[in-house]
């Protein structure tokens, strides 16, 4: 089953990082956020992708062409330029990059993905979020509700901390709560062929005309996801993913 990765867009709320990257190459830890996302795919069996390029595509294109290169031990005879490569273990991955155009809308990006996607079920989510979701339990689900797109439910941390008050007196800070409602569209979704139908070209928004539109027809199911969620959409979100990198537990990394 082949995973959507869209990864075309110009990402401007991220300005310090995406004048010369686009968004999803920029690092948490050493590796860009994409990296992340398609090893949470990849653990839970999933190891195609088709990246959807727009902006900066080029840096996406290199960081693949470079990567089994790169990854891992060699050695570089000067004299006659003979590379050897060691024997270390590299990702079973098999990545499809696609210019799917530098103004295409996210709806239209996947437009431009039919050839590769109208065979069977597929996957697709944003290259600027990071989850725990079970993606098999997801696909589970998805199967047994039977309509054509299931989108992953999530409700994103609040903004910050909240106060509990005993009276007039603050009782206790809390951290960053989950907002108790207000669930939101996290990604992490999958797809029937027939979602084609609900994408006219470039300009097509994903969020707003084919989900909606798939909505009003009882054809979007939500899987409710509880626990860890998070996009990158601002340098303070990047400079959390990292502080939780760093720490050695990210919630993200359910890969071993």
């Amino acid at each position: 089953m082949k995973v959507v990765l869209l990864a075309g867009g110009l990402g401007s709320r991220l300005a310090e990082e995406t004048d010369v990257k686009p968004k999803p190459m920029v690092a948490v830890g050493e590796q860009p956020i994409l990296w992340h996302i398609m090893k949470h795919y990849s653990h839970f069996g999933f190891n195609e992708f088709v990246v959807a390029l727009g902006y900066r595509g080029d840096v996406i294109k290199r960081f693949f062409v470079d990567y089994h290169t790169l990854n891992g031990s060699m050695t570089v005879d000067l004299k006659s330029g003979e590379l050897t490569r060691r024997q270390d273990e590299q990702e079973d991955w098999r990545v499809h990059l696609v210019d799917t155009g530098k103004s295409a809308n996210t709806g239209g990006r996947i437009k431009r993905l039919q050839p590769l996607l109208d065979s069977g079920t597929f996957m697709v989510t944003y290259g600027d979020g990071v989850c725990n979701v079970d993606l098999r339990d997801v696909l589970r689900f998805h199967r047994e509700q039977g309509r054509l797109a299931t989108v992953t439910a999530v409700r994103p941390p609040a903004r910050f901390g909240g106060i509990l008050f005993d009276g007039d007196r603050v009782a206790e800070f809390t951290e960053k709560p989950q907002i108790g409602e207000g669930w939101i569209n996290g990604g992490f979704m999958i797809f029937e062929p027939g979602v084609f139908d609900y994408l006219e070209g470039d300009s097509t928004i994903l969020e707003v005309e084919a989900l909606e539109k798939l909505a009003a027809d009882h054809q979007l199911s939500a899987y409710r996801h509880d626990g860890f969620w998070q996009c990158m959409d601002t340098l303070r979100d990047k400079w959390l993913l990292e502080r939780l990198w760093q720490s050695g537990s990210a919630p993200w990394q359910v890969w071993a």
